[in-house]
């Protein structure tokens, strides 16, 4: 960095100090707020030759592995080391099939150290496949060894990049086995069920699901010898991927079976959050947000955001958003305009019922879509980001998103249509980049706001000297 870079960087870094610690946005005739401090240091982070994001993000978010501590929650916001944590993640749901075959692993590698270079920090990926192919779960409490071990490489090469792990535990849809499977070991046990929704209420399919939980849990990963409940690389852990109980509308099989699976997986560890997986849909409890809802059908689907994250043990909230396959496939800026109302109504629902933070731990767009081209891709990805910031900025519960999905080159037969490829894509990259950069200033000035004689006083140093 040269000297006139840097010297604008402490000269900014001073007046963001000011700002702070008087409480107000005026400094020496400069009226300015967080934005156009942000914009100024992006601006000079941009045009410097020697200043990477990737440079950046390490230097500013490098954790020593002693210090590498589990992520908790204080009120309706994250933190680690007890400063505030903002996500900014993307989801690979295949990393533990891949990771399962030599010839493949290394796709494993390569998709943390894209993502990790542009600034991301939090991946949502499987911590199940059951009775499928490459499973890890072949029967009830059986299991393959090596694809477990797969999941072991999976955990241990995050750590090593600086990613933490939501981990999701079953699906809803057949997709790598879900509920149907489940159902399926209850049939070939001489179990009287009919309905894949069943999963939700017989006891036995439940005592099945319950030892899926306490095996992962109690893992001792091969490769780190930590047990997967001690390892703060796992960021929290997801009870189902988009539970839907269609059977009752009135939400309660579902509400029951979130009661006794949070209650249980906090009973096994109390170290780790726990979030649901659900998409956000509204239900019978709050009849007056159902305006906020994509569609009628989203009412009848047995979920229910605010009484369902109000079960003892629910640590955050997650949301999904989908406008193109709720709304309308067709690409239209309704679908803008939904996304921002959507997210607004439940940062809202989280900071007045809840006390929790929320995570958008789904979004994207397809590129099959009518009407798709990249640019929509990045008004989308930025009306996310921009949501969540705006509430960030204020102390609200909107904590952070996940991108659907992030790939590496050489992927195309498993692309859903939703596949980022950071190489192919470089105005989504940037981005994805200049987001991350916004977090890592905004958790910078909150941590001069929390301490400023703290650790992290000398972490925001090391980027205003970086290069000396």
């Amino acid at each position: 960095m040269d000297t006139c870079n840097r010297c604008f960087l402490l000269s900014l870094a001073f007046l963001m100090l000011l700002f702070d610690c008087m409480g107000t946005n005026v400094v020496f005739g400069f009226s300015g707020n967080y934005e156009q401090i942000e914009t100024m240091v992006e601006e000079v982070l941009d045009h410097s030759p020697h200043f990477s994001t990737s440079q950046r993000i390490y230097d500013t978010e490098h954790v020593e592995d002693d210090e590498w501590q589990m992520v908790e929650t204080k009120g309706n916001q994250f933190i680690v080391n007890g400063q505030p944590f903002y996500v900014n993640g993307f989801n690979t749901y295949w990393l533990m099939v891949l990771a399962a075959d030599q010839s493949t692993r290394g796709k494993v590698s390569e998709v943390f150290q894209q993502a990790s270079s542009v600034g991301l920090t939090v991946c949502r990926t499987w911590a199940f496949n059951d009775g499928q192919w490459r499973a890890l779960q072949k029967s009830p409490s059986v299991y393959d060894e090596e694809v477990f071990k797969a999941l072991d490489f999976v955990v241990s090469e995050a750590k090593k990049y600086k990613i933490r792990l939501i981990l999701s535990l079953v699906n809803n849809w057949d997709a790598y086995g879900g509920k149907a499977q489940y159902v399926k070991w209850g049939k070939a046990a001489g179990l009287n069920v009919t309905s894949d929704d069943e999963f939700f209420s017989h006891p036995t399919l439940r005592s099945y699901y319950k030892a899926h939980v306490k095996a992962v849990l109690n893992r001792v990963n091969t490769l780190t010898n930590i047990t997967y409940k001690d390892d703060p690389t796992v960021f929290a852990w997801e009870l189902m991927n988009e539970p839907r109980c269609t059977s009752d509308s009135s939400g309660d099989t579902l509400q029951s079976w979130i009661a006794e699976m949070a209650v249980y997986a906090k009973s096994l560890d109390a170290k780790h959050l726990v979030e649901i997986g659900l998409e956000g849909f509204y239900g019978p409890s709050a009849p007056a947000r159902a305006q906020f809802n994509p569609n009628s059908y989203a009412t009848q689907v047995g979920t229910d955001f605010i009484r369902n994250h109000q079960a003892l043990g629910v640590d955050f909230a997650s949301v999904h958003i989908y406008a193109d396959s709720w709304i309308s496939q067709t690409i239209s800026d309704a679908h803008l305009q939904f996304t921002t109302s959507w997210m607004e109504a439940h940062i809202e629902d989280a900071e007045k019922y809840l006390g929790m933070p929320v995570i958008f731990s789904e979004f994207g767009v397809s590129s099959k879509d009518p009407g798709y081209n990249s640019s929509f891709r990045d008004a989308l990805i930025s009306t996310v980001y921009k949501t969540v910031l705006n509430s960030t900025k204020k102390g609200g519960s909107g904590a952070g998103s996940l991108l659907w999905q992030l790939f590496p080159d050489g992927m195309d037969s498993m692309d859903d249509g939703y596949a980022i490829v950071l190489a192919k894509s470089p105005s989504t990259s940037k981005l994805i980049s200049l987001h991350s950069s916004r977090l890592a200033i905004l958790n910078s000035m909150c941590s001069w706001k929390c301490n400023w004689g703290c650790r992290k006083k000398n972490a925001l140093e090391t980027i205003l000297y970086h290069d000396l």
